[in-house]
């Protein structure tokens, strides 16, 4: 089956959900009043399914190809690929004053959903675009702004991020990419990096590639390394193309998925180094990619969530019509559609209620960011501030991690036949296996929440967010409806379970981090319970009288997400308390200790 968006739900939770019906009403998106925000949202779903979704099974098939230094992307990129920048989706959020659309992160986030769930692969370009032009915008130099932000925000010219070396993964600080000063004020830039997503394709005529680098006289460590603007084909004076700077792409990575997004070794200074311009300060390069890192951390998370929808259409309608076996209490002389037996049911209720949990976490954390920005005065800006950093790496992680369970229950509703290529359900869990990875991997994630997010004041971030989260949990206590049952109990445990871990997390990182550590991974799954339960409730209290069924049906969905997900939230709590010896023990065995 095609990939339909399902509008009606992704605004249900842009307004209740993510605020965005408060935001309008206090003045915040004064860009998307008068219906703006479905009318883009629909355009953007135009785009998903007649131009994006089509090419989703070629770009699989068909992968990518190295030519003589050249990458030729599946058949129809290209031209896909000008009708996205004919649409001036490039510029969505980048700032007026550069000539973008300055449009609010929420509505971005859901643009983002409705497009990767068409085409995943294809989108990947796009996103990186996007973070290079906020670096840019907020880190370049006036002359750097001038010459490269109007064509990267038009879409003419794409970027990528240049960080992961054989050497340098994780940490940043084994990077050996070298940048000597020039005396026109210019740098050269020798060294390789892996893992460059479009750092080579034939959709534009120039790629901006952001580059970390090390200067000669730098410290070592994170401290140490430099942002360079380089791009594949210079400038003239006159701002025109110019010669091939001295960089290419080396090879492709053959991959798991994502098969239609060409992943690149590239090199750079083959002869006398590629040229490059300073992004920021010397030795303050890091600061400036996180820039563009937080954002692609948001929108890998949207991955997961995309995928997840994509992956529950596919094994709803599946098996809506796979008849096997006769379901129990049935008294049809034929088979039933296996919809019918209840582990079926639980299946997809389970794909359907983590979704839409991740969902929500996704499009809060696009609010906060908004907020961050928007709001009416500085203390505001502040807190919705440290609220994004707080959910970021939840949205990333949880989100990416739904994703990929989600895929995996689809393909074992379809039972064989998800493990044959031609349904595509197999392509799905292959493309977003990545999404757990890359950008900072789900683990690296748990730790920054644990050991930097959560500790911001004290523990301030997270005691308004639990403090959000009873308010919810108050208003359900309020409604006498007995088709709520027990989730207003669930709710209560989970969050008391997320205040109980961060207290114990809080005392014991200073004392024992390592034992606060051990946690980490159970902690940032406890937290998205708990935020996912909260979020899950609150659309279920605002839709209960909806007319459309599809708003109704949240209420089903957060009881379902109570009594099967967030009950874990008491296991949890246990793990992160009391699991850090048997962890360490276990790994001194694995090491080899005696």
């Amino acid at each position: 089956m095609t990939y339909r968006a399902p509008v009606s739900e992704i605004m249900f939770t842009l307004r209740e959900a993510a605020g965005l019906d408060r935001g309008l009403a206090e003045g915040l998106y004064p860009d998307l009043a008068d219906g703006m925000a479905e009318q883009i949202l629909n355009e953007a779903t135009n785009l998903a399914h007649d131009v994006l979704d089509p090419l989703n099974r070629i770009g699989d098939k068909e992968g990518c190809r190295l030519v003589d230094g050249q990458v030729t992307t599946p058949t129809g990129w290209v031209e896909a690929y000008r009708q996205w920048q004919a649409g001036g989706w490039s510029g969505l959020t980048a700032p007026v004053e550069e000539g973008g659309m300055g449009l609010p992160q929420v509505l971005d986030a859901a643009c983002q959903e409705v497009w990767t769930s068409a085409n995943m692969a294809f989108m990947l370009c796009p996103l990186l675009a996007s973070g290079a032009i906020e670096a840019v915008a907020r880190h370049g130099s006036a002359q750097l702004r001038r010459l490269y932000l109007p064509k990267m925000i038009s879409g003419e010219w794409t970027a990528t991020m240049n960080l992961t070396e054989p050497q340098a993964g994780s940490d940043l600080s084994a990077l050996r990419t070298r940048a000597e000063r020039s005396s026109d004020g210019t740098y050269r830039i020798k060294g390789q990096k892996i893992y460059i997503t479009y750092g080579e394709h034939d959709l534009t005529d120039n790629i901006i590639h952001l580059v970390l680098a090390r200067l000669p006289d730098a410290p070592q460590g994170t401290r140490g390394i430099s942002l360079f603007l380089v791009p594949k084909i210079l400038l003239n004076p006159d701002g025109t193309l110019g010669a091939r700077n001295d960089l290419r792409c080396h090879g492709l990575e053959h991959k798991m998925g994502i098969h239609g997004s060409p992943t690149c070794t590239m090199i750079y200074g083959d002869q006398e180094g590629a040229i490059g311009w300073l992004i920021g300060e010397e030795n303050r390069g890091l600061a400036c990619m996180f820039t563009m890192m937080n954002a692609a951390r948001l929108g890998v998370g949207l991955q997961g969530v995309a995928i997840a929808e994509r992956a529950s259409q596919k094994a709803l309608s599946y098996a809506r019509e796979r008849r096997q076996g006769r379901a129990a209490g049935s008294d049809a002389e034929n088979m039933s559609p296996i919809i019918h037996h209840p582990d079926i049911s639980r299946s997809l209720m389970m794909m359907k209620s983590l979704t839409a949990a991740a969902r929500a976490i996704c499009y809060l954390t696009a609010a906060a960011i908004d907020r961050g920005h928007r709001g009416a005065d500085e203390s505001m800006r502040k807190a919705n501030a440290e609220r994004a950093a707080l959910l970021t790496p939840l949205a990333k992680a949880f989100a990416t991690d739904v994703g990929i369970e989600v895929a995996n229950i689809g393909i074992q509703v379809h039972g064989g036949m998800g493990f044959i290529e031609e349904t595509g359900a197999a392509q799905l869990l292959r493309d977003v296996r990545i999404a757990a990875i890359y950008e900072g991997t789900n683990g690296i994630q748990a730790i920054d929440l644990v050991q930097r997010k959560l500790t911001v004041n004290g523990g301030a971030a997270m005691r308004r967010e639990i403090a959000d989260m009873r308010l919810i949990q108050n208003m359900l206590e309020t409604i006498t409806d007995e088709d709520f049952g027990t989730l207003s109990k669930r709710l209560a445990q989970s969050i008391a379970s997320l205040e109980s871990a961060s207290q114990w997390l809080l005392a014991t990182l200073a004392l024992r981090p390592q034992d606060a550590l051990a946690g980490a991974n159970a902690y940032l799954r406890l937290f998205a319970l708990a935020r996912g339960c909260a979020s899950l409730t609150r659309l279920a209290i605002a839709g209960r009288n909806a007319s459309d069924p599809a708003l109704r049906a949240y209420r089903a969905l957060a009881r379902f997400f109570g009594d099967h997900v967030a009950v874990e939230a008491k296991v949890l709590e246990d793990i992160i308390t009391s699991g850090s010896d048997s962890l360490h023990a276990g790994a001194g065995f694995l090491m080899g200790d005696s």
